[in-house]
């Protein structure tokens, strides 16, 4: 995002295009860590709440790098919520039910936006034409940077929350070894983003899923049509 304003200049869509990154961090992380923190609640962990994650407030979440990064690369994280398995009734399908519930808010994000660019594509002509189309910029772009975050925190490597469903899967020893080195995992994941060897595969995916969330955004509109 800054590379592109640099190198092509101020438009409305960069401008667009950076409001929405900033509506993101400020608005869909939280969101994304609060349905971590609601999930665990419901499952009876009460460890997001004492911690003070069980809100939607930006500050309890951001976190100052994974925020410069959906700026530099269009992916992100804020800081992870702290959840007790022993507190699960089964520690195993609480830890992936909560872990699944971000990038779960973040799909449901992002089909409510793109409903509301497609809204604003009916509003394409007269006096309400320029900001109906500064709006459809905006709702895409922080749809296409939800279904991003979500296809991302679904990869199946600690400490991303698809390790954490993956857990259902791997046997108890490999995975509590494969945690112990989760910190240097995710350094070298982040690495392979910054460099640009995992952009194809993740927008291959990001755009595959943003097929099927503008096939469903579309649907409340065919009538109109």
């Amino acid at each position: 995002m800054i590379f592109d304003l640099l190198r092509n200049g101020f438009s409305i869509d960069v401008l667009m295009n950076l409001m929405a990154r900033v509506f993101v961090v400020f608005c869909t992380l939280p969101i994304h860590e609060y349905a971590h923190a609601l999930v665990a609640t419901k499952l009876g962990d009460d460890t997001p709440r004492l911690k003070g994650r069980l809100t939607i407030a930006p500050l309890a979440h951001i976190d100052i790098m994974g925020a410069v990064m959906i700026f530099l690369v269009g992916f992100g994280y804020a800081k992870p919520v702290p959840v007790n398995p022993r507190k699960f009734k089964n520690p195993k399908a609480g830890m992936a039910l909560t872990a699944l519930a971000g990038p779960l808010a973040n799909l449901i994000m992002a089909l409510f936006f793109m409903i509301l660019a497609n809204g604003c594509s009916f509003l394409m002509s007269g006096s309400a034409a320029l900001v109906a189309q500064v709006s459809m910029v905006f709702f895409s772009v922080a749809a296409q940077i939800n279904v991003s975050l979500a296809v991302f925190n679904l990869i199946p490597i600690p400490p991303l929350d698809g390790s954490r469903i993956a857990n259902l899967l791997i046997p108890q020893k490999y995975y509590f070894k494969i945690m112990q080195y989760e910190r240097y995992i995710i350094l070298g994941v982040f690495a392979l983003i910054i460099f640009g060897i995992l952009d194809k595969p993740l927008s291959f995916i990001s755009g595959i899923v943003m097929i099927g969330i503008n096939f469903l955004a579309r649907l409340p509109f065919l009538p109109f049509m």
